[in-house]
């Protein structure tokens, strides 16, 4: 703004200008107002924000064991300590810290790269956080596998808690519980997932999959089964007990050795 001011008087005899076209134009720009508004544009031009931090669910959890002895003895502590370890709050200090991390700013450009792929994306991970509250013994109706040394949920049953929230899908990885890692036992992750009570935090990396709406499926049973009598079933809690002539109607049929069905009334 001042270098413009500055070279004004120089205009008339380089470029013709009018001088009272000249007088106009530097009133204009001598207005405070507009001085203000290029002050403040040029503030927000060279201003660069950054996080204070990157770890402050660390520190959080810090904060936690400091005065989580306390909760007894102060309410205030206690609604305190209920704030900070409530499931959404730790998930947003941890995007928080995911973001802080990260930088930001444009590559430089090297001339050995092509512009095609100068103009590529690069995949970014898409860590997720979520918190369900169940009671100790009640089952999740969820099955897990390796794959990858990774433990990625297997199926689920329709009409158990999971099916109900539709909060997790086929394929998606489990990274965490509680902020522990899980390893790679599914039947160690059942158990912890079965005798766990209260908030569950869960990080997983979701699998995108398409949700396919399934057809009504009806079959009528030709003979008669009983779960606990298979050995082959993964998982004899999860099975349905019927009888020859039973109609089922069948939910899901992702697994093609194990439908997942459920008993018509008649």
């Amino acid at each position: 703004m001042q270098q413009v001011l500055d070279n004004l008087t120089e205009l008339p005899s380089s470029t013709g200008a009018e001088e009272i076209d000249l007088i106009f134009l530097k009133g204009i720009m001598e207005n405070p107002i507009v001085k203000s508004l290029a002050k403040a544009h040029e503030r927000l031009e060279d201003s660069k924000l950054e996080a204070v931090s990157d770890n402050n669910l660390e520190l959080v959890n810090e904060i936690l064991e400091d005065i989580t002895p306390l909760v007894p003895v102060d309410e205030n502590v206690a609604e305190l300590v209920g704030i900070l370890k409530e499931p959404h709050f730790q998930s947003l200090l941890e995007a928080h810290d995911i973001v802080a991390s990260k930088c930001y700013d444009s590559p430089p450009s090297s001339p050995e790269m092509n512009n095609s792929v100068n103009n590529q994306l690069l995949p970014v991970d898409a860590i997720r956080i979520l918190g369900i509250h169940k009671r100790a013994g009640e089952p999740l109706g969820v099955t897990f596998r390796v794959e990858n040394n990774d433990l990625v949920i297997a199926r689920i049953l329709h009409g158990g808690m999971i099916d109900r929230q539709g909060l997790l899908h086929v394929g998606d990885i489990i990274k965490e519980v509680n902020g522990h890692e899980v390893g790679n036992n599914p039947k160690e992750l059942q158990e912890l997932l079965k005798n766990i009570s209260g908030s569950v935090t869960l990080k997983i990396l979701p699998s995108y999959r398409d949700t396919i709406i399934p057809q009504q499926v009806f079959v009528k049973c030709h003979f008669d089964y009983n779960p606990y009598n298979d050995n082959l079933i993964p998982c004899k809690e999860a099975g349905l007990k019927f009888s020859k002539g039973e109609i089922l109607q069948i939910v899901n049929r992702e697994d093609p050795n194990w439908w997942q069905d459920l008993s018509v009334e008649p």
